[in-house]
């Protein structure tokens, strides 16, 4: 099986969870779902287990590097780069550059996750990965989702498409963001 390979996405301005979270210390640096980790240590974390794991990528920006890098080492993780966005750009461009990265690991398969979510089953989550990493072997392109609980407006949604087994489906269509109608 080939390796994967986490890249997680730490950049952020602070701006949301403000004045908990501020420019130079945003949210995914702070514990705020649990007392013993911060969201970027859990982000790691939850992959304990998780068959053919490699060293993660991180991509934050200059100001958070070395809190970045203090948190990893004190959880116990050496990550294999930590990238630094000159200007945040969002994740595609966040993912671009960890790929390149990745040119010399033709076989690695790249887990991108954002460092700010809450996560409170990690085992379906790293069931979810285990599905996933088929899947992408086989040349696909992998995004996950979750059973909405209630309409919203401020996410977008997947359309899920035909069954390509493996507890897998097809994307028939992302939807954007929508109206409360459509919700």
């Amino acid at each position: 099986m080939q390796p994967i390979r986490p890249v997680v996405l730490s950049g952020g301005s602070g701006t949301r969870l403000w004045p908990l979270s501020r420019e130079l210390f945003p949210k995914q640096l702070l514990p705020l779902a649990s007392q013993s980790e911060t969201m970027l240590q859990a982000t790691v974390s939850r992959l304990a287990g998780l068959a053919n794991l490699a060293a993660p990528i991180v991509v934050c920006n200059e100001a958070h590097r070395f809190i970045v890098a203090e948190q990893l080492r004190a959880i116990g993780i050496e990550p294999r780069a930590v990238v630094i966005e000159p200007q945040g750009r969002n994740t595609a461009p966040a993912a671009a550059v960890a790929a390149l990265l990745l040119e010399k690991e033709p076989d690695a398969l790249m887990l991108v996750m954002p460092s700010d979510h809450l996560v409170r089953k990690p085992e379906v989550f790293r069931d979810a990965v285990g599905i996933a990493a088929p899947v992408a072997a086989s040349g696909r392109l992998v995004t996950f989702g979750i059973q909405p609980t209630h309409p919203a407006t401020a996410y977008g949604y997947i359309k899920r498409g035909e069954d390509i087994g493996e507890g897998a489906y097809a994307v028939e269509k992302f939807v954007e963001k929508p109206d409360s109608d459509t919700a």
